[in-house]
């Protein structure tokens, strides 16, 4: 045990700034703790409304950015960063669901049917304003959900604060899962090795 934590303390990530986490998401903060990070954490509030106009992709970017940008405005000196996660089913974008009933349509939809996650990420410097952008894909495919188990699922709450209206990471979401092809982090709520080679460039240019 003593070696491994040695081994965590020298290899973990060390920033020349704060970094502050845009979201309330309690899975990206510990995705961050994995890499020895204890981001400062400020929700922001916007309203994560589609674009019609625009694909996920692009969605997912621009929720990112505009994210940690509302709060970055108020931010000194810190790296600021800002995710959004979108779940892709046959083109139709989903988002978090409202109540417990449209988790429980959510899941029926993607029931028996691989879909796609992506997530869409925004590193701005303060108070360079220097910005990295990125987002991420990868295809998950569930099983037959019966219908019992989606309506327990969604009963327990847990599906009301994700993307898809449900989390691969949680105790019972994850056996919905039957494959999956990409980033599994990425499933989580942040593209984690895609977001660490972001702080590193940022750090370099520093």
């Amino acid at each position: 045990m003593r070696a491994r934590i040695a081994f965590f303390r020298l290899h973990a990530m060390i920033l020349k700034k704060p970094l502050v986490l845009a979201s309330r998401s309690p899975r990206r903060r510990l995705l961050l703790g994995q890499i020895g990070l204890e981001p400062r954490v400020i929700p922001c509030d916007i309203p994560e409304d589609f674009d019609p106009a625009k694909n996920s992709t692009d969605n997912a970017r621009a929720l990112a950015v505009q994210k940690a940008e509302a709060v970055a405005a108020g931010i000194d000196n810190a790296y600021v960063l800002g995710a959004d996660t979108i779940v892709v089913l046959n083109g139709a974008m989903l988002g978090k669901p409202a109540d417990r009933e449209e988790a429980v349509r959510m899941l029926e939809k993607l029931s028996g049917k691989t879909h796609t996650v992506v997530t869409g990420f925004a590193l701005i410097d303060r108070p360079s304003n220097q910005t990295i952008v990125g987002t991420e894909s990868t295809e998950v495919t569930f099983r037959e959900l019966p219908r019992a188990e989606i309506e327990d699922y969604a009963a327990g709450g847990s599906p009301l604060d994700k993307a898809g209206a449900y989390g691969i990471q949680d105790d019972y979401g994850a056996v919905f899962v039957t494959r999956i092809e990409g980033r599994f982090y990425n499933v989580v709520g942040l593209p984690l090795s895609r977001v660490y080679a972001a702080l590193m460039m940022m750090q370099n240019r520093a």
